[in-house]
């Protein structure tokens, strides 16, 4: 049975394909490592007030949703900013699909005393379809993409798997 497209493989997606190939295949490096523990506590220690971490058929995971149909995700770092605006793109996508609009995203960075907004136009919605398509062939294929070395690998929870 193929697995759904979750809003951490788009988020993958832009940031490594290596990444979302192990990811997929339920190969787990962030146990333990320092980015993803500090991601952990943000969370934990940020936004206490709202209802958290609502799943969405185990495809979506918004990290909160205010009044006036706002889904919040929270991020440490505007670092991999584009990732980020794909993933939420993603969320509001779709609960399109399943009859929910008039529903806007934001990004919240805490730490940065920051928030962005992101909205899904007809662009977005043919390149999340291409995405979707690329994202089907990335994690079929029976061995992991080659490594393609970026800044970001040096803090990544694969690096080991990557590099060593």
């Amino acid at each position: 049975m193929e697995k759904q497209i979750t809003g951490v493989m788009i988020y993958y997606y832009y940031v490594c394909h290596r990444k979302l190939w192990y990811f997929y295949h339920n190969i787990q490096m962030e146990q333990g490592n320092e980015n993803v523990e500090l991601g952990k506590l943000i969370d934990k220690n940020t936004y206490v007030r709202e209802d958290k971490h609502i799943n969405i058929d185990n495809v979506i995971n918004i990290d909160f949703i205010r009044s006036q149909g706002n889904l919040h995700e929270v991020k440490k770092s505007r670092s991999i900013e584009q990732a980020s605006i794909m993933q939420v793109k993603y969320y509001l996508y779709y609960l399109e699909q399943k009859g929910v609009f008039d529903i806007k995203g934001k990004i919240d960075y805490p730490l940065l005393r920051q928030t962005i907004e992101v909205a899904l136009d007809n662009s977005d919605r043919d390149e999340i379809g291409e995405i979707l398509k690329n994202i089907n062939e990335i994690v079929a294929i029976s061995v992991p993409p080659k490594v393609e070395k970026t800044k970001i690998c040096k803090s990544c929870a694969y690096h080991d798997l990557c590099f060593v």
